[in-house]
């Protein structure tokens, strides 16, 4: 076989498609985030970033930058090893109970990731829970698809936040079966949320575990930054909470919440943790300072909540069509690849906005989008300038639009 012509011929496809990835090389600045500058083509110039996962810009938090530097004065850079050879280490002690006290949860579990949190997490309770059956929401990240079918056990897709499809295939399965219903929270790409509380009253109606992913949450929302379970009183509903470190904390990790014995059975049988380098004290730290600082600050939320509210006034009042949903994500649609990393093109070559282009596979054929996720640094002039952006290339790229808000 012609293996680099394999190679070269799928990517070719890629990029016919208009589906081809490329990574914008860009350099953060401590303190002026959301400020970068992009270097392409041997030269430099500024950009804006409006697609970043740093939600709450605490990756550039003085505490944050404090506890990191701290630590690696004191630590220094590396782990040493897995958790179980030599690795754990008094900063990865601090961040898991300051996590088990975030959401109301005996015990909580770091891994290096939250794909692999997911991966490993999901994986082994269903491959190790004799019988278990694993009911899917339709849209969950690959990494819980991928823990799933790692686990080989046997899985059932419902509908995309629909309660009776749940209801059917739960009791479809037999009574005595165990059983876990897998969902999100806030789902990323079209920014809505589940019915946490309504799927809880029928995982307790049909003795099923429930395994909640906040990665998208965590930090966002309730009083002190539990995510969507939190703010609605849920936590205590739900078996299993994972989340993530590396969004709006600003660092980089996974993790799961949950009972004593359920954290301590992945902790003793999960590969992906028992065979992987533990997270740099420096970065266990740097998580911790943000988890403790967002208990007790909304300031930062309140702030990302009224970048999103101006964002969606100024799109209201251009027409330039998005997804209108609860949570602080706003897809701008397109519905077309091409023209959606053009947009993106030009958005970065013209006006120094950087914002990806979400495309097949992430997002279903003919809903490409760009993805914007205003932050509490976005200010209004940064606002006012993406707004002016998005006007003039919509009128450039003859797309459809909304009929304009009244004035």
């Amino acid at each position: 076989m012609d293996y680099e012509g394999y190679f070269q011929e799928r990517l070719e496809a890629l990029k016919a498609e208009g589906n081809y990835r490329v990574f914008a090389n860009l350099e953060r600045h401590l303190g002026q985030f959301p400020a970068a500058t992009r270097r392409s083509g041997g030269r430099e110039h500024p950009v804006t970033v409006w697609c970043s996962n740093d939600y709450l810009g605490m990756g550039q938090h003085p505490k944050v930058i404090a506890a990191m530097q701290e630590a690696l004065a004191t630590c220094g850079a590396g782990a040493g090893g897995t958790r179980n050879i030599s690795g754990t280490n008094v900063h990865h002690v601090a961040l898991e109970a300051e996590l088990a006290d975030l959401h109301g949860k005996e015990a909580a579990l770091l891994f290096t990731s939250g794909y692999v949190s997911n991966w490993a997490g999901i994986g082994t309770l269903a491959a190790k829970i004799p019988g278990l059956v694993v009911l899917s929401d339709a849209l969950n990240h690959a990494s819980m698809i991928e823990g799933i079918r790692h686990s080989r056990a046997e899985k059932r897709i419902w509908k995309h936040n629909d309660l009776e499809d749940l209801e059917r295939q739960l009791a479809a399965l037999p009574a005595e079966a165990p059983k876990m219903i897998a969902f999100e929270s806030v789902y990323s790409m079209d920014g809505d949320i589940a019915p946490i509380a309504e799927i809880c009253d029928l995982a307790d109606r049909y003795g099923a575990m429930t395994y909640l992913d906040e990665v998208h949450a965590v930090g966002m929302y309730g009083p002190r930054g539990g995510g969507v379970a939190e703010r609605e009183g849920l936590m205590h509903r739900i078996t299993v909470i994972e989340g993530t470190l590396g969004k709006a904390f600003g660092v980089m990790g996974g993790y799961i919440a949950a009972s004593a014995a359920l954290c301590d059975f992945v902790r003793s049988f999960a590969s992906g943790f028992i065979f992987t380098t533990a997270l740099p004290p420096a970065v266990a730290a740097g998580a911790c300072a943000a988890i403790r600082h967002l208990k007790a600050s909304d300031a930062e939320r309140a702030g990302q909540r009224a970048a999103v509210a101006g964002l969606r006034a100024r799109l209201d009042a251009i027409g330039v069509p998005h997804i209108d949903n609860p949570s602080h994500i706003v897809p701008v649609m397109v519905g077309d690849p091409h023209k959606c990393k053009w947009l993106s093109d030009l958005l970065l070559e013209e006006w120094g906005i950087y914002v990806q282009p979400i495309n097949y596979p992430t997002v279903p054929k003919g809903t490409e989008r760009l993805r914007f996720t205003p932050g509490p640094l976005h200010g209004e002039a940064e606002l006012d300038r993406l707004a002016a952006a998005l006007e003039s290339l919509w009128s450039q790229c003859q797309l459809a639009r909304m009929p304009k808000a009244a004035e």
